[in-house]
């Protein structure tokens, strides 16, 4: 890839599990009464036909990871699992007092911190308690997030018994120096276990997360590592850049030097030569950093058009309203988003008081929405079109300005009422999504707010 092209569009931008991105949040016009409303109209008009999607934000880790940017509470005492859990259907209890009706879940995705902190009678007493207020959408897909040092047999056969299909292990490199770096140590032979495991107890679905761009990272890291990915053909794999940003608080991610990172031009080769390892082997590039084997739910619905993006990442179908609990979780009603308090002190206190637990969101106007229809276009299709009488464009030229920039730079096509990214513009589509982000348009941020593109 052309250094010049490298350097022009590797600046910090949004990764877009959303827009507005919460740094341009409107708080000001945000009330939990407006969020209550458009939960309830949200629900409404999408859970008879597509059900809904459930986050559960599970927040405990026994040790710090340094190059994580979650939400996280770093214990060794699993005496916190009770109070958690009741909190948390406690949380689920209200939301349906506003729905008056079963919700139907589509989608439940149980993430961290690590889930697999939580025994096994924990996570199935959580589960069943969410059931007790819920049913099941027909083609449901229930996933989970699991440590490969401590996810146990336990663990996944109670969460296959329970439905659960889908899993997702963290890996992040094999490299002994790379994982002391990031203070994650986990053999491949601890991964080959749950992974085999998973398989034998007839998970269909089963993802490795593959990190690129962390420090001490070579190229002979990087081959090393997806060969040995290779070498138990998950079904998905996420391979994506390394989100250094330090700056927010709680983080961790001061446990190594910044110069030990690769940047730029060598940070973009790890990418590059990992991606054609996995494409050599059979992958194929789904969305934005993901791949995925043919016979994978995922790779059908890029095929088909059906791909849909949110604060749980990529998903293979899409659902209108999406209900985060826990600490620090997201909700997305389509025409607003809500976060909830981000320590567990004020979580836990918000639910005592009876209280939905969010302290901040957005309501979303009309030209937020159109906006947010072609940025999600763009990260799950690679492609977003409009029509000629498009107000959007007609009244900001400035957008396609932009665009036919990029168009020159050969990042994307643009044709009469649509625009398509190429294949060279592949590792860019953040940078596309920011031509059409007029919130960034009007106001650059004055600190640093997002990860480098590349």
């Amino acid at each position: 890839m052309e250094s010049s092209i490298l350097q022009k569009y590797n600046v910090p931008g949004p990764r877009y599990t959303s827009y507005p991105t919460v740094p341009y949040w409107d708080n000001s016009g945000f009330t939990e009464g407006l969020w209550q409303d458009s939960v309830v109209q949200s629900f409404g008009e999408s859970n008879a036909t597509q059900g809904i999607s459930l986050y559960i934000h599970l927040p405990f880790c026994e040790s710090m990871c340094t190059f994580c940017g979650c939400n996280k509470r770093i214990t060794k005492n699993h005496a916190v699992e009770a109070a958690y859990i009741s909190a948390i259907l406690k949380e689920w209890a209200m939301y349906r007092d506003l729905f008056r009706q079963r919700p139907r879940i589509k989608e439940l995705h149980l993430g961290g911190g690590t889930p697999t902190f939580f025994s096994p009678e924990n996570l199935e007493k959580l589960v069943k308690g969410i059931f007790e207020l819920a049913d099941a959408a027909p083609g449901y897909e229930f996933s989970f997030e699991g440590h490969p040092n401590n996810t146990t047999r336990e663990h996944l056969q109670t969460l296959y018994d329970l439905g659960f299909r889908r899993v997702s292990f963290g890996v992040q490199d094999y490299s002994e120096t790379v994982q002391k770096a990031i203070n994650r140590i986990q053999p491949f032979e601890n991964v080959a276990k749950v992974t085999l495991m998973a398989r034998e107890i007839g998970y269909t679905s089963i993802s490795h997360d593959l990190v690129f761009g962390l420090p001490y990272q070579t190229v002979e890291n990087i081959v090393d590592t997806i060969e040995k990915t290779n070498a138990l053909r998950p079904d998905r794999i996420s391979f994506y850049s390394y989100a250094h940003v330090p700056w927010i608080k709680g983080t961790g991610q001061r446990g190594f030097d910044d110069t030990s990172l690769p940047k730029d031009n060598e940070k973009r080769r790890l990418y590059e030569i990992g991606k054609k390892i996995l494409c050599d082997k059979g992958y194929h590039e789904i969305g934005m950093d993901h791949f995925a084997l043919e016979s994978d739910s995922m790779y059908t619905s890029f095929k088909n058009g059906t791909l849909h993006r949110n604060f749980m990442g990529y998903s293979s179908s899409a659902t209108q309203l999406m209900i985060g609990l826990g600490v620090s979780s997201i909700s997305d009603s389509w025409y607003s988003f809500a976060q909830n308090e981000k320590t567990l002190e004020d979580y836990y206190h918000r639910i005592e008081q009876n209280e939905l637990p969010v302290f901040r969101g957005h309501i979303l106007n009309d030209e937020d929405l159109i906006i947010r229809k072609h940025i999600l276009n763009l990260m799950c299709r690679f492609t977003t079109s409009w029509d000629n009488d498009d107000d959007y464009f007609n009244e900001l030229p400035e957008v396609l300005w932009d665009l036919r920039e990029m168009e020159r730079d050969g990042l994307l096509a643009i044709e009469d009422t649509f625009i398509e990214v190429t294949e060279k513009g592949l590792p860019f589509v953040r940078n596309i999504c920011m031509a059409f982000d007029l919130r960034l348009k009007r106001k650059a941020p004055e600190t640093k707010l997002f990860s480098m593109t590349i």
